[in-house]
């Protein structure tokens, strides 16, 4: 499955890009704050580990919060979606906006483990309550490389450095 650092820097890369050739940074809405707001929400449906710790820590063992489990569901999603369009047409623009960011970012997370997970990870349950099921692609898992998932943060970030030099010209801000 995924690390942390490839849920976080592809949620706020597809965000970003989103932003600078979509929408072309018209919007007072899509700020980088928004960016950021999307990259947490990219590793929220992990938050099931650390709560895991936590419980065991104190003597409890969740099944529910095994990893892959009820945080990896699209209802949760689907719940900030629905939000997202109520606070739009309240005229809430940059809370619908909010909204919008983290559920692409849940979606998004959901969508790279269902494809890149495997190892001893059986995929999110994404029909959760309606089916415990887990899905898994598990395309990365399939090349049988020990180390994928940590060179594939090394290349994302690279790629995302060279993509803002060429952007956005970092070497100003030095």
């Amino acid at each position: 499955m995924p690390l942390a650092a490839t849920h976080v820097l592809l949620t706020i890369i597809i965000v970003d890009l989103f932003r600078d050739y979509v929408i072309k940074n018209k919007s007072k809405y899509f700020t980088l704050h928004t960016i950021l707001i999307a990259g947490i929400a990219g590793l929220l449906p992990d938050v099931d580990v650390p709560l895991n710790w936590v419980l065991k820590f104190f003597g409890y063992d969740v099944t529910l919060l095994a990893h892959g489990g009820f945080t990896h569901t699209i209802l949760i999603g689907l719940i900030f979606l629905v939000l997202g369009v109520i606070l739009f047409k309240k005229g809430k623009h940059k809370w619908s906006t909010y909204s919008y960011v983290i559920c692409f970012g849940l979606f998004f997370h959901i969508f790279l483990d269902y494809m890149l997970g495997g190892g001893g990870y059986n995929g999110p349950m994404l029909l959760w309550p309606i089916s415990a099921q887990r899905y898994s692609f598990g395309f990365l898992h399939k090349l049988n490389e020990p180390n994928i998932f940590i060179s594939l943060d090394a290349i994302i970030l690279i790629l995302w450095l060279w993509h803002e030099e060429v952007k956005h010209k970092i070497q100003d801000f030095i």
